[in-house]
């Protein structure tokens, strides 16, 4: 039972931590665009990181994702072996 509860959050964890690299950037202001640089940072670095707004947003993207990567390969039977083969193999 241990098993398949930490295979279920090892893969939310990654589906997780790969959906905070896309949500990063989705509406981010640097200080050069707001005239705003501060001494000793450069021009690229945010003005404003929200993150709390971030790891919320990552949150309910990722469970949305996983969630449906759970329904298909648990209900659907949808899964890596459905994926027709675009390379023959050769034995």
């Amino acid at each position: 039972m241990i098993q398949p509860i930490l295979s279920t959050l090892a893969v939310y964890f990654v589906v997780w931590w790969i959906t905070l690299f896309a949500i990063l950037p989705i509406g981010m202001r640097t200080q050069e665009e707001d005239n705003e640089v501060v001494l000793g940072t450069v021009a690229s670095a945010p003005t404003k990181f929200r993150a709390v707004r971030v790891v919320l947003l990552t949150t309910l993207v990722s469970g949305v994702i996983y969630g449906t990567w759970f329904i298909c390969s648990n209900y659907l039977g949808i899964n890596i072996d459905s994926i027709p083969v675009i390379v023959p193999r050769y034995q």
